[in-house]
């Protein structure tokens, strides 16, 4: 039996269809036909095109951040410089962050710091540190030279080694002094980046300062015993074999064969480079002396964050970091610009830490004792302790764990940071001044006004920039015999 067509409606059947233009039928092109793509695609190119969004907002106001605070302190670096003054230079401390290298932190001054730097016409130095306590060390070791510059004398003779380094550490020093080159004579500075690193900055002022100038505890380098050299056909020297008399039947019996060489001993591991060991601890800071050249102030500190999270499970964190980078240029590029302009700073302040003694299970209702009578006050915190503490807990577990190989390791990051009274009341934080972040909107808005618009960059990448003349005599200057 044959099967029946569907008939046709006579409604689509009076329809034309659309004919095909003849210009796509003429160069062999399908017919397009305009629709929604898939559900698939629909959901692919809206989360795609919903992050390339989010990111290229961010990136353009992050640079906007930056250009406006470069743009801030810009005219410091038009200011001139007696010749025979240096420029200005601050100290930068850097140090690997827990569980990571140091490229992290060195990518975060570069990105964030650094152009703020240059654009303000300064100078630095930098502290850097690959391993826990090298900041401490390399900083206490540079006060107690600034030290001896200033009249303190050892008490120990200093050997032959130490003499020679200090010779060439100070060669430079010496001929600026002769040629009549000074220092810089206002404010210097230091930027001191992360939570862990500003540990390291604290237990080095304190070391530095309140140490005596002799390490207490020298470092004996380990003997190594001479070892023979091997002969240049393998075997070890005739000193080093044993000697035994030969009998008659060993005699008799001896074939010229001879031993194979002995191999070579392997050579000795290089021991690891650690920071040298502290001269005093944060518990004997109380009696150690105040030195004649401590000064009444010292150069003001700026602790800038340094936002650093490892782990699979913190992915969610890190990509909204990611997406929201113009909040720390615009934080970080805040605090860098009050070190730059150093027009203002203030001493760091000082609370009272209170404990109660009260029984937390005591009904007061039914005694007299009043809850206020047993708080005591159990001694002080600076506010230097509370500074960047949010970072620890973002650290890599590793930055907690005990060290197995040496038990008895300073470990300044896992420790509380004990500030001495000498130490504290003399330190002071860079900060901008009220009106600091309307007056830098205000001069980067006058910046952009002065910048080419993107017409006029058009214009000059593609050659048809507006000059001076116009015609075909554009550029001929001079007379005609020229």
């Amino acid at each position: 039996m044959a099967e029946k067509l569907p008939r046709k409606d006579a409604a689509s059947a009076s329809v034309p269809k659309p004919e095909r233009n003849p210009a796509l039928r003429m160069m062999g092109l399908p017919r397009f036909k305009l629709k929604l793509p898939s559900r698939n695609w629909l959901i692919f190119w809206a989360i795609t095109g919903s992050f390339t969004s989010t990111l290229l907002y961010d990136r353009y106001h992050k640079k906007r951040a930056q250009r406006k605070w470069c743009n801030f302190v810009s005219h410091l670096a038009e200011e001139p410089v007696p010749p025979t003054m240096m420029p200005r230079k601050i100290t930068i401390f850097l140090a690997a962050p827990p569980g990571d290298g140091l490229r992290p932190a060195r990518d975060h001054f570069h990105e964030y710091i650094k152009p703020i730097l240059v654009a303000g016409g300064l100078d630095w130095e930098v502290i850097e540190g690959r391993k826990e306590g090298e900041v401490r060390a390399s900083l206490a070791e540079k006060v107690r030279k600034l030290r001896k510059r200033n009249g303190e004398e050892p008490s120990q003779k200093p050997t032959e080694e130490s003499e020679e380094k200090a010779n060439w550490d100070d060669l430079l020093y010496e001929v600026r002094k002769k040629s009549g080159v000074t220092e810089w004579n206002g404010v210097q500075g230091d930027l001191v980046l992360g939570r862990h690193t500003w540990k390291e900055y604290i237990r080095g002022l304190h070391e530095g300062w309140l140490s005596p100038l002799d390490s207490p505890r020298p470092i004996e380098s380990p003997e190594v015993e001479p070892q023979p050299l091997p002969t240049p056909s393998g075997t070890p020297p005739a000193d080093s074999l044993p000697t035994e008399t030969p009998s008659s039947e060993s005699a008799s019996n001896s074939s010229p064969q001879t031993e194979p060489p002995a191999p070579d001993p392997p050579p000795p591991k290089p021991a690891k480079a650690t920071p040298k060991p502290p001269y005093i601890t944060p518990n004997d800071y109380p009696s150690c002396s105040t030195p004649p050249s401590l000064a009444t102030s010292m150069n003001p500190s700026l602790p800038v964050p340094l936002p650093h999270l490892l782990g699979f499970l913190n992915t969610p964190t890190r990509v909204y970091r990611f997406l929201t980078r113009r909040r720390l240029a615009d934080s970080t590029g805040h605090s860098v610009a009050a070190l730059v302009i150093a027009s203002h700073s203030r001493p760091y302040t000082q609370t009272a830490e209170f404990a109660s003694a009260i029984d937390p299970d005591q009904d007061f209702a039914s005694t007299n004792a009043a809850p206020e009578a047993a708080v005591t006050q159990t001694g002080e915190a600076w506010e230097q302790e509370a500074v960047l503490k949010k970072e620890e807990k973002d650290w890599h577990k590793s930055a907690w764990e005990p060290d197995k190989d040496d038990e008895s390791k300073e470990r300044p990051w896992q420790e509380r940071m004990i500030i001495d009274g000498r130490i504290g009341q003399r330190m002071s934080q860079f900060e901008l001044e009220s009106g600091a972040e309307e007056e830098a909107a205000k001069v980067d808005a006058e910046k952009r006004l002065e910048d080419p618009s993107l017409v006029d960059r058009i214009r000059k990448w593609t050659g048809f920039e507006k000059q001076g003349k116009t015609g075909w005599d554009m550029g001929l200057e001079g007379a005609e015999d020229d």
